[in-house]
Parts: C-alpha cells; sequence; structure tokens
C-alpha cells in the first residue's frame, strides 16, 4: 500500500494489484522552508530543490552624477538633480567641466546664445545684431544733411525722417545730444512752441520704396522705439500714437503716406510718455498684397505749452517677427547707413569760403551748367535741387547764383546735372567753377525722396 509521503498518480491503477510500485517523481516538490524559492536541480523531469531567494536582489541604490538620493535598505528616493537646477522656463543645463554642470538663464527676448569659453558654463546670451534686419534708415538719428534745427511742416530734415508739423511755427524739430538713452548719442527732439495752445499736431514718420517693402508682404513685423518726455510734456492722456500702415501703388509720395495711398491699411497704437526712457513696441501683420509700408509716430498738445514740453525719440526700429530685438543700423556701419541715407538725398557742403564744389560751362550771359558727382547710386536721378551761398566765376570775375533747377536731360542717378542762373557777364562756353560764394556753409544738394 502507498505510504503517507508518497505521491500517488494513477489511483486506480496503482490498487490494481496489492504491493505494486507507486510513482514518487513529484516527492521533491514537498517541503522547503519560509522565503525559499523552487528552482531545477537537473533537466530530469520533475526534479527540483527549494533555495535561498537571493536571484536579483538590490542590495544598495548609489546616486551618481546629476542623480542625488539612494540608500541600502527600505524604499529609497532619487531626484534628478539636472531637472532641479532649472529655475524658470527657457533656462538650459550646460555642462561646467568634467561631470559637472550649472543652470544657464534664459536670454533677453530676440537674444542670441553664442560660445564663449570665458563663461563659467562656456555660453552666454548677447544681443541679436543681425546686419540689415532694420527696415528703417537712420533709426538712431545720426544723420542729418539738412541741418539740425527747423520749424517747417512736411519736410525732412533727420535723413529719411518726414516731419509734419499742424501750423506754422507750431513745433520745432531738432538734433538732441544731451537727452539720450544708454548706448546712443543722438536722439531727435519734438519741442511744441508757445505759439501752439493745442490745435497743431506734431509728427513723424517714414516710408519704405516699394522695393524695399515687398519682403514684409505677408509678414508679422515689429517696430519698437525708445521715447522720453520733457519735464513739460502735455498730451492728451500721456499718450503718443504709433502706426504702422500699408499700401498697395508704387513708391508713393511721403506727403500722402498717411491715408493718402492707394489701398492705404494701418495698424495704430499708442505709447505712454514717461520721463525716464522707455522702449515701446507695436507689432502688425503686413498685407500679402502691400507693395509700399512705412511708420509714424503723431503726438496732439494739449493746454499751454510749458518750457520742456517736448518728445524724445530715436532707436526706431522695424524687423520681421513679433518679439523686439536690439537696434542695429540698417545699413551695419556708420558709412553704411550715411550711404543708405544718401541713396535718397545728397548734399555737398562747401565747409570753406570760396571752396569749389564742382565744374562746368557757360551757357549764356546769365546761365551757367554745373555736373556734380553724387557719392552713391541714388533711387532714382534727382528730382529736386536745394542751394546756398553759392557763386560761379570763370578768372577773376565771380557771379552770384540766384537760382537754380536740375537739368533733367542730363542729371542721371550718378550725376546731378544743375543749371544756375547767375548776373549778366557770363560767356557761354567758357568753363565756370561752382564755389562758395565767400560762404563756409555753402551747400548744393539733391533729393531722390519719396
Amino acid at each position: 500500500m502507498p505510504t503517507a509521503t508518497d505521491l500517488v498518480t494513477d489511483l486506480p491503477a496503482d490498487f490494481e494489484v496489492f504491493g505494486q510500485a507507486v510513482a514518487t517523481s513529484m516527492a521533491d516538490l514537498l517541503g522547503g522552508t519560509s522565503g525559499q524559492i523552487l528552482a531545477k536541480n537537473s533537466n530530469t523531469d520533475m526534479d527540483f530543490v527549494w533555495v535561498t531567494n537571493d536571484v536579483g536582489d538590490i542590495t544598495a541604490v548609489t546616486a551618481g552624477t546629476g542623480i542625488s538620493g539612494g540608500g541600502t535598505s527600505g524604499a529609497v528616493t532619487i531626484t534628478n538633480s539636472m531637472a532641479t537646477e532649472i529655475t524658470a522656463k527657457g533656462d538650459l543645463i550646460v555642462g561646467t567641466g568634467s561631470a559637472t554642470f550649472d543652470n544657464l538663464a534664459a536670454g533677453a527676448n530676440g537674444s542670441t546664445l553664442v560660445t564663449d569659453s570665458s563663461a563659467t558654463t562656456g555660453l552666454r546670451y548677447q544681443a541679436n545684431q543681425a546686419a540689415g534686419k532694420n527696415y528703417l534708415i537712420n533709426g538712431a538719428m545720426e544723420n542729418w544733411q539738412r541741418g539740425t534745427t527747423s520749424t517747417s511742416t512736411s519736410v525732412y530734415l533727420a535723413d529719411r525722417w518726414f516731419q509734419s508739423i499742424e501750423g506754422a511755427t507750431a513745433a520745432t524739430i531738432s538734433q538732441s545730444t544731451s537727452v539720450v538713452p544708454t548706448n546712443y548719442r543722438y536722439s531727435m527732439k519734438m519741442q511744441r512752441t508757445a505759439a501752439n495752445t493745442g490745435t497743431g499736431g506734431i509728427g513723424i514718420g517714414q516710408s519704405l520704396e516699394t522695393t524695399a517693402s515687398i519682403p514684409l508682404q505677408g509678414q508679422i513685423v515689429v517696430m519698437s522705439f525708445w521715447l522720453k518726455a520733457g519735464a513739460n510734456f502735455s498730451a492728451a492722456s500721456g499718450t503718443v500714437n504709433t502706426r504702422i500702415f500699408t499700401g498697395t501703388g508704387t513708391d508713393q509720395s511721403q506727403a500722402t503716406a498717411y491715408g493718402g495711398w492707394t489701398g492705404y491699411a494701418e495698424t495704430s497704437g499708442t505709447a505712454t510718455a514717461t520721463t525716464s526712457w522707455t522702449r515701446y513696441s507695436v507689432t502688425a501683420t503686413i498685407p500679402s498684397g502691400a507693395t509700399q509700408a512705412g511708420v509714424r509716430f503723431f503726438w496732439t498738445p494739449v493746454g499751454t505749452a510749458g518750457a520742456d514740453d517736448s518728445l524724445y525719440i530715436t532707436g526706431i526700429q522695424m524687423e520681421i517677427g513679433s518679439v523686439a530685438t536690439s537696434f542695429t543700423r540698417a545699413g551695419g556701419t556708420l558709412q553704411g547707413e550715411l550711404a543708405a541715407c544718401q541713396r535718397y538725398y545728397y548734399r555737398s557742403i562747401t565747409g570753406a569760403a570760396y571752396a569749389v564744389l564742382g565744374t562746368g560751362y557757360g551757357g549764356s550771359s546769365t546761365v551757367a551748367y554745373t555736373g556734380v558727382t553724387l557719392p552713391v547710386q541714388m533711387r532714382v536721378k534727382p528730382t529736386s535741387v536745394d542751394f546756398s551761398g553759392l557763386a560761379t566765376n570763370f578768372g577773376g570775375a565771380f557771379y552770384a547764383i540766384s537760382a537754380g533747377t536740375l537739368s533733367s536731360d542730363s542729371s542721371t542717378s550718378n550725376i546731378g546735372w544743375v543749371e544756375w542762373t547767375a548776373g549778366a557777364g557770363m560767356t557761354g562756353g567758357n568753363p565756370y567753377v561752382l564755389r562758395a560764394n565767400n560762404n563756409a556753409n555753402g551747400f548744393v544738394g539733391f533729393s531722390a525722396e519719396l
């Protein structure tokens, strides 16, 4: 008969014959102690053995580089040290040496990440100085070929900036070298005069020609600028109207830019001027069909003018994108910016009494012709000429110039050819020199402005 420790595999058959042997191959499954696990003892069927459970045990957790925490018993916690190093969005974790790292805080809006071996992290952010990103010329108010002060309405003064003053002598536009933000040498001052009792608006603007505007089609652009109010600034709610405007014509006149262009559209904003320099920005989406674009700033004074009822502005930039980046010149360098201005206007100044500006010939007893080579190719051949304090002479005879017009059939975008009217006495065919008439500030200027 089977004993109590034998396993019976086929009970009916086992009892067929009294005393028949019983299969005991599964006896190894019995027994074992608490915590043991069953393991194969050999490749023989049903051959097992009980063993201590030490397969795969973790005896300790040790934190390595970038990880903190750990332990040798119980539940342990580990932490990603790189993640906890981050303090704000945009931060970067960068190496500082072998198996060491640090947090690099996000840079200012629009800044660029560059390698710098002198920095602790080997990296740093710097202002975006990409050349040509600024679509506005002379935004830092560095070029004033026509002079540095004016009370005239609807004229250019600072290069490329068209001033609009509503009412005679309602304001004075001038160059300032004393009231400027950090990193700038010049600003434009718009000074309200005592005669302006609140009826004369004051504004400046710049229009882009069609060739410069087409790359902006369908783009988001941002215009940024530095603005400061004088101590007695007075305006409705202390605000300045800002505009980004467009049209669908070709090289339309700056004089009709504010509402007079074909297909005119605009995005308006406001800037609250304070007595501290503050940088503002306004964004707009340029229509896909726009062929011209421009910007404008306009201020409508109220009440009685104070001693310093004025606005100062500089660092004007319009670029593609929705985030304003640091200011750069449209021309890249001082010389490049001047050349960009001279594409639209060029003034040749004598600088000394009797200094020569050009040579030509007499056309009659009262008319002489002079060609002046232009330093850069202008946008188109010059369309107007302005001058002061000039004379023409041959031999020892001087003839003061009283009038001058461009010779449209002879002028080109590289040469300004001028017909001068002077006093009687000249001789046709004789060579004549264009020079200052005992005037160190004599000049002749050529314009190809919009």
